[in-house]
């Protein structure tokens, strides 16, 4: 019944947050006439990759909050709180004002709950269970049923009725995961998730006052310094927080290596964990594009209008947001059952990791037929998109609930949250870093566009095959 609990409270997070996702790039960019923000549809690509990238980096904090402070169950609901407030904030019409308090809030929620509760699936299996797979399969099957029907409710209010109607709605998903979380949560939970796994001591509690004192104070005069010297764009801090999110990861591998509370075979799983994280990191920037690149396409160079029986029904772009977690919900137990079926015989963590990047490089070379076949100017079947992302799911059944899996497995004890949020930093530095590519995306430069970052994926995927077995060394006896 834990699973159960987990799995619902996090089915209607994701609706919150993938319905607010798929008309949240719509929005900032459509005219004010149309509802929307009239940004620039450049920017506003950049703005919601970066936005994507800073709800994972926030998985930091989350991690530190719930090992060092406040305990797993307890962020998880503190973080739905924020995240509900934060669609509540664009439900109303403020304009940027509300855009950047809901981007804060969801930001600091997300960061809160979703590492912690993957966390929680972790802690309901024995490291070495061969069911361990199976569960975070089913799990991530709850995260994509929630996600799958968000963008048909929450995108036909926002993008055929009115945008804040269709952010009400991601709020109320959310207010629902909270009451399914806290009814169930006391029974099915253990009583472990309740309490810190490794508490802050009094000079602790101490230090990390004074550090974030100093790192107010340093943002405070960095905003100042840019502001008086005319900087302060948006350009500007897309660029700093892309910085951030690739440094953070390097600094808590770092920190977590040179600790002295991990042990030499903890240290070399560590080492293993490497490769995989930079895998992470390709793989989620094509998967993540899904949200921008190809929602551009979708909206632009996809058709809408089709005739049925007679009758001429229009598509919402946003609709085609239900695809990825659609083959999700078709792919998760298929791959359960093999997994089940194979068990001892199943590929390796390293090597679905490989072939997970194979995956996501054909994804992103198909694309590339639709522009060197007809041209940019022309508006395609929507097959295209619809086979795009069927090829980059199989990529994910072998990268992310697998991701969730060696992730736990390989943790030191001691940072066992701070982990799971280093496993999700790998999305934070991919949408970093496609808020800077995405800014080379034209439909006259969408051919090489495609071609060159499925190409480099897929390198990196022979590259990761050939290094399996010295990888399967460090791991110390994990698969």
């Amino acid at each position: 019944m834990g699973l159960s609990t987990l799995f619902f409270t996090e089915m209607w997070e994701r609706f919150s947050y993938y319905g607010m996702r798929a008309i949240l790039l719509y929005y900032m960019y459509y005219s004010v006439q149309d509802g929307g923000l009239g940004m620039d549809k450049t920017t506003a690509a950049s703005v919601m990759a970066i936005y994507g990238s800073l709800v994972f980096l926030s998985s930091v904090i989350g991690g530190f909050v719930s090992d060092r402070i406040l305990g797993s169950r307890k962020t998880v609901f503190y973080g739905g709180i924020l995240i509900m407030l934060g669609h509540i904030a664009l439900a109303t019409p403020f304009g940027q004002v509300a855009l950047y308090l809901s981007i804060a809030l969801i930001i600091f929620g997300t960061g809160f709950l979703k590492p912690n509760i993957s966390d929680m699936v972790g802690g309901i299996y024995e490291k070495e269970d061969d069911r361990r797979d199976a569960g975070f399969s089913i799990f991530v099957f709850g995260i994509n049923l929630g996600a799958f029907v968000a963008p048909y409710l929450v995108g036909y209010l926002g993008q055929e009725v009115n945008f804040h109607l269709g952010f009400s709605l991601a709020a109320i998903g959310m207010f629902f995961g909270l009451v399914k979380y806290v009814l169930d949560g006391k029974k099915y939970l253990p009583e472990s998730s309740l309490y810190p796994t490794d508490p802050l001591s009094q000079k602790d509690q101490q230090t990390l006052i004074k550090r974030l004192l100093i790192t107010l104070v340093v943002v405070i005069l960095v905003v100042i310094g840019l502001v008086f010297t005319h900087q302060f764009n948006v350009d500007m801090i897309v660029n700093i927080f892309t910085v951030i999110a690739v440094i953070i990861p390097i600094y808590y591998f770092f920190k977590i290596l040179s600790s002295q509370k991990i042990t030499a075979t903890e240290r070399s799983r560590v080492f293993a964990y490497i490769p995989l994280f930079i895998a992470g990191v390709l793989f989620w920037s094509i998967e993540e594009q899904g949200s921008v690149v190809l929602a551009l396409f979708a909206d632009d160079q996809t058709q809408l209008y089709f005739n049925v029986f007679g009758n001429q029904i229009h598509f919402p772009s946003s609709f085609f947001q239900s695809i990825n977690p659609l083959f999700i919900m078709i792919y998760v137990p298929i791959f359960a059952w093999l997994w089940g079926k194979m068990g001892k015989k199943q590929p390796s963590s390293a090597k679905k990791f490989a072939y997970g990047l194979f995956a996501a490089g054909l994804s992103f070379l198909w694309m590339m037929l639709p522009g060197m076949l007809f041209g940019t100017d022309v508006k395609v079947s929507p097959l295209w998109l619809i086979m795009s992302w069927a090829i980059v799911i199989v990529g994910e059944m072998l990268i992310s609930p697998i991701g969730l899996s060696v992730t736990t497995k390989l943790a030191p004890k001691s940072f066992q949250a701070q982990m799971m949020s280093i496993w999700f930093l790998s999305n934070a530095a991919a949408q970093a870093i496609n808020a800077q590519i995405v800014k080379f995306y034209t439909s006259e430069t969408e051919v090489a566009y495609y071609g060159i970052v499925g190409g480099i994926t897929i390198v990196f995927g022979i590259i990761l095959l050939f290094y399996v077995p010295r990888i399967e060394k460090l791991m110390s006896g994990i698969k």
